[in-house]
């Protein structure tokens, strides 16, 4: 028996990095799990390839098309889910994005897109997770994903620290509406890992004149990291799993921080 066993989840963002990560993780320790993505060819295939995997854990996987920032995709997702596996009992909002822009060239567009994500998404996940699992009358988890950046900010990133900042406080508040409904709200905060976004971020960093060569950017981040390198997705996922167990149960409007050290508070 896993962690979560029987558990039916879902992983918003998991086509690649963490996300498919925290999906993969919850299929070896024997949880159904959805893999869910704007990118819908992608993730289909991030779930096909992973069905062996799920028959070893004895769970099973099903994948979604899906644009966080529309309610009506959201809904039909969980209901995908529901159908599949007959219920949801985890609800992982991962999905996310950042543009770097310097502060003094932020745009609204940038803002709205940074926000829009990261932010309406994670209110829009939660606000459906919720009213499936009060149907279903059994309770359930919510997790989201913040980042070491909801706990300062950053120059050339500011509407990201926003939109994660944000992240903390709808945590916060879900923690409080839903636990009479028995509904427990979490998430953790990476700091820097290795993963396609990271690629991309510092691709927009050198573009914008806030890196010169590749990896610098990466490279100055982590410097202070005291376990002495940047994460893997793999080193996420002993706590996503951890948050989406019976182990976690106890928890609730908490951020878990798993930066290597990176951030002290």
């Amino acid at each position: 028996m896993g962690r979560v066993t029987g558990r039916s989840c879902i992983v918003t963002g998991a086509a690649r990095g963490i996300g498919r990560a925290i999906g993969e993780a919850l299929l070896d320790e024997g949880a159904d799990v959805c893999f869910a993505d704007i990118n819908g060819a992608q993730v289909a295939e991030v779930a096909e390839a992973n069905r062996a995997r799920a028959e070893a854990g004895g769970g099973k996987v099903a994948h979604a098309a899906v644009d966080v920032t529309d309610r009506a995709q959201v809904r039909a997702m969980i209901d995908r889910t529901v159908e599949a596996f007959g219920k949801l009992d985890v609800k992982f909002n991962n999905a996310g994005v950042n543009k770097p822009m310097n502060f003094l060239d932020v745009t609204e567009s940038n803002w709205n897109f940074i926000m829009g994500v990261n932010g309406l998404g994670c209110l829009i996940g939660m606000q459906e997770a919720a009213r499936q699992m009060i149907a279903q009358g059994s309770g359930g988890k919510i997790v989201n994903t913040a980042s070491i950046a909801s706990r300062q900010g950053f120059d050339n990133v500011a509407p990201y620290c926003a939109s994660k900042w944000a992240v903390v406080s709808l945590t916060q508040s879900a923690a409080r509406d839903l636990a009479k409904h028995d509904i427990t709200v979490t998430g953790f905060a990476p700091g820097v890992v290795a993963t396609e976004m990271w690629e991309e971020v510092d691709r927009d960093l050198m573009e914008i004149g806030a890196a010169q060569r590749p990896g610098q950017a990466m490279e100055e981040f982590s410097a202070e990291i005291l376990r002495g390198r940047v994460a893997r997705p793999a080193d996420i996922t002993g706590t996503t799993t951890f948050l989406a167990s019976a182990d976690s149960d106890y928890m609730t409007g908490q951020i878990v921080m798993i930066d290597g050290g990176m951030t002290l508070v």
